[in-house]
């Protein structure tokens, strides 16, 4: 059944995205002998661009349209129902069809960072939009149906439940404090120093205190930045130097390539809160070498993660492995390793 609409959960008070239709999308080319890439230089996505680094792509198995059909059944007050209006899009960060955030230069990284940007302004000035939600899937682990490198980007009609949390704590803590939560944050953690990973001058890499994946990563911004449109050009690079460092760190934990999920909080597309702090955060399935961390029933049923591990000791290990990876894995970074 071709259904496209988002539906309203009356018990956690938030929308579900109903799209019956990408239940049919391609799965991971190339592992049944197929050779067809989309998103790769000549395929009939990508023939008319002519020469490209960097490009976005509408989703061709969208579960938002600009467009969408009305929902089957009008809804009631238990059920309410509301269009599937909104935006899906690809950004294919290369045209090599193999290869990680690592694997780009860091001027190139730059313009992905640039092209992130570009989208989330873009996006956010269109009536129907509420949030930009961009993100990285990587790994079949993960449930990844192409590798080409890509991210993806879903541009909303309502803010997502995890970030309308977020904010709500950052107002609570700016009204009693008259700070920003993350600054105070990454201040202590600084002091502290047993879970920074890496710094650069203007992004600090951390395995956060209350982690909830065991090599959950953070990166945090040193200047109060509400979201990408507030970045300069500098802002760009630094990130993008953090966000290799971060893709190289977890290839080399493991010496294999690694499956993750890379997603960036900022702020909702017609709301600057002064006081929220935009970030970018990273979770990484595996507990050790061969072994993944399942979210089961405590999980899943209840919203209460147990934390397989120490994550001070997590976070040594990340350490170690940043070390490697600056040494041996880039060619070029702007920072350096902490411990």
């Amino acid at each position: 059944m071709q259904l496209n609409e988002v539906r309203w959960h009356p018990l956690l008070k938030q929308w579900i995205i109903i799209a019956g239709h990408r239940g049919k999308r391609p799965w991971r080319p190339g592992e049944r002998g197929e050779r067809f890439c989309p998103f790769c230089p000549g395929a009939p996505e990508t023939k008319d661009l002519g020469e490209w680094d960097v490009i976005v792509l509408p989703n061709k198995y969208p579960a938002l349209s600009p467009t969408p059909p009305k929902p089957m059944e009008p809804g009631s007050p238990l059920f309410r129902v509301i269009d599937a209006k909104g935006v899906c899009e690809v950004l294919v960060e290369t045209p090599k069809h193999e290869g990680d955030l690592c694997d780009l230069s860091l001027e190139h990284m730059s313009k992905v960072i640039n092209m992130f940007k570009r989208e989330y302004e873009r996006l956010s000035s269109l009536p129907f939009i509420e949030y930009v939600a961009e993100f990285r899937n990587k790994g079949k682990e993960i449930g990844v149906s192409l590798t080409h490198p890509h991210s993806q980007i879903y541009a909303l009609p309502f803010i997502p439940p995890r970030v309308a949390a977020e904010i709500e704590s950052f107002k609570e803590y700016y009204e009693k404090t008259g700070n920003c939560l993350l600054c105070d944050i990454l201040s202590e953690e600084r002091r502290i120093g047993k879970r920074i990973i890496y710094e650069n001058k203007l992004f600090t890499i951390l395995l956060p205190y209350y982690a909830m994946w065991p090599y959950e990563v953070h990166v945090y911004p040193k200047k109060h930045l509400g979201s990408l449109a507030d970045f300069s050009d500098e802002d760009s690079l630094y990130l993008g130097d953090a966000l290799r460092v971060v893709t190289a760190t977890y290839n080399m934990l493991f010496e294999r390539d690694m499956p993750y999920i890379m997603v960036f909080h900022q702020n909702p597309s017609k709301k600057k809160l002064d006081y929220y702090h935009m970030h970018v955060e990273f979770y990484q399935p595996y507990r050790d070498k061969d072994k993944l961390k399942y979210a089961a029933g405590i999980e899943w049923g209840f919203g209460v993660f147990t934390y397989d591990g120490v994550p001070e000791v997590k976070a040594k290990e990340l350490r170690d492995a940043c070390k490697k990876a600056v040494d041996k894995r880039l060619d070029k970074v702007l920072g350096e390793c902490i411990g």
